[in-house]
């Protein structure tokens, strides 16, 4: 989990060097940053399927050796093309891997144990985020040997390397469910769909959201409603879907998978908005804007340790309370606090709250469902808090950038961005409430 989130953000910070080293062209840095994104996003669901059916711990082997590999070639690679197509691959194996995290906790944890391996999970998440921020400017300023940006790449070899020998030793080995086949029409039109729907939102700010993009994400809608009743018909046929489309009838998955989407784009939505009003806005210095929003990933990484010990009762309030706190931490942005003692604490406030928003979304969906479609959770979670990040990038970062145009104040165009914020966040928690209601509903009828 930590190396497939670190190398998310860690490419960001050594665009420049790549850019100078490689006389990489625009289109190349956009796609050596969104490649890995979009193969990322594309595969996670058929990831955690393809787990279930040749067991997750050779999937897992199989995605650390497919990442380890493709990170070699990213740090060795001689051109801007071939850089792009490491890093797609890269996505690849982070998917493969990745997919499996979340199912084999809950497979092979019960209890409080789950609760705790779970909250390891979030604090995982948030720790990454926080060393991806500073990762990368630490290994290219240092300039290792003249190599510049290529170390954030090579680091990642001797990684999973030591993560094969220790999960070949740790990893426990199931042999999967042989006699299911993957669904490929099914991985053909999911991969179609969220293509489709991720590279406009990706790509969409730096094309000037040209009529491609809007036909792409027009485009997807028919294709994930195709790939809906293609599944319900494998499945009324006795076959083997890719993804168990009637979990998304349930009220309790659907309300909440929604839910994590809002508070995903939420926090994803903030740091790239944040970093513009910080550095072109008030003219702060790039080490200062990496910074500040550590206070926000750090206390979220604290959250769900403590989350994951704590009671029946709190658990199941802390998704809605979550919600709420970052709704009053936009709010309190929007209304102009934002010197740097006041920024600092409303950034930890909201880490809090989407720490608990988090951990307790989590927490709902895996007790919500039964163990047998752990694949499709993991997969749904997954990709919804892909998708819901980037979307929060793409359309707050619009609605900023719109905003910052000559004649309005940085701080009037950071305000009315965080006051949206904040209504997407009583949004959030208004649902995860609703899901939580729908969840202890047929408990009340029986």
């Amino acid at each position: 989990m930590f190396l497939g989130n670190v190398d998310i953000a860690v490419v960001n910070v050594a665009i420049p060097s790549i850019r100078d080293r490689l006389h990489a062209t625009g289109s190349e840095l956009e796609l050596i940053v969104s490649g890995y994104t979009l193969a990322y996003a594309m595969l996670l669901i058929t990831g955690a399927r393809l787990g279930e059916i040749r067991g997750r711990r050779w999937t897992y082997l199989l995605g650390l050796v497919v990442f380890t590999a493709s990170s070699l070639a990213c740090g060795l690679a001689p051109g801007g093309s071939a850089l792009v197509g490491a890093r797609v691959v890269q996505g690849v194996g982070a998917a493969l891997m990745v997919s499996q995290v979340l199912t084999s906790i809950q497979v092979n944890f019960e209890g409080a144990a789950r609760r705790r391996a779970l909250g390891a999970y979030t604090g995982v998440l948030g720790v990454s985020s926080v060393i991806g921020q500073a990762l990368g400017g630490v290994l290219v300023s240092a300039d290792i040997l003249g190599t510049g940006w290529r170390p954030i790449f090579l680091i990642n070899v001797p990684i999973g390397i030591g993560l094969l020998i220790a999960a070949s030793v740790f990893i426990p080995n199931d042999r999967g469910t042989r006699k299911k086949k993957l669904d490929l029409r099914g991985v053909g039109l999911l991969s179609l769909a969220l293509f489709l729907l991720v590279t406009p939102l990706v790509m969409g700010q730096d094309a000037g959201w040209a009529p491609w993009t809007w036909a792409c994400l027009a485009g997807s809608l028919p294709v994930f409603a195709l790939f809906a009743v293609v599944e319900r018909g494998v499945a009324k046929r006795g076959g083997d879907p890719l993804m168990n489309v009637g979990l998304l009838a349930r009220g309790p998955v659907a309300l909440a998978l929604v839910s994590q989407a809002a508070t995903r784009a939420g926090y994803f939505a903030l740091l790239f908005v944040l970093a513009l009003y910080l550095q072109q806005g008030l003219g702060k210095s790039a080490v200062y804007a990496g910074l500040v929003p550590i206070a926000w990933v750090a206390t979220f990484a604290l959250v769900g340790p403590l989350l994951g010990r704590a009671g029946p009762r709190a658990r199941r309030s802390a998704a809605p309370l979550g919600g709420l706190l970052m709704a009053i931490a936009f709010a309190a942005m929007a209304a102009g606090a934002t010197s740097t003692g006041w920024l600092v604490v409303l950034l930890g406030i909201g880490g809090i709250g989407y720490g608990a928003a988090f951990s307790g979304t989590l927490a709902h969906l895996t007790e919500a469902v039964e163990a047998r479609y752990a694949p499709d959770v993991s997969g749904l979670f997954n990709t919804t808090l892909q998708v819901g990040g980037t979307m929060g990038v793409a359309v707050f970062g619009t609605v900023y950038l719109g905003l910052a145009e000559p004649g309005t104040t940085p701080q009037d165009a950071f305000s009315t961005t965080n006051a949206a914020l904040a209504v997407v966040s009583v949004a959030a928690c208004a649902l995860i409430l609703l899901a939580g209601r729908a969840q202890s509903a047929p408990a009340r009828t029986h």
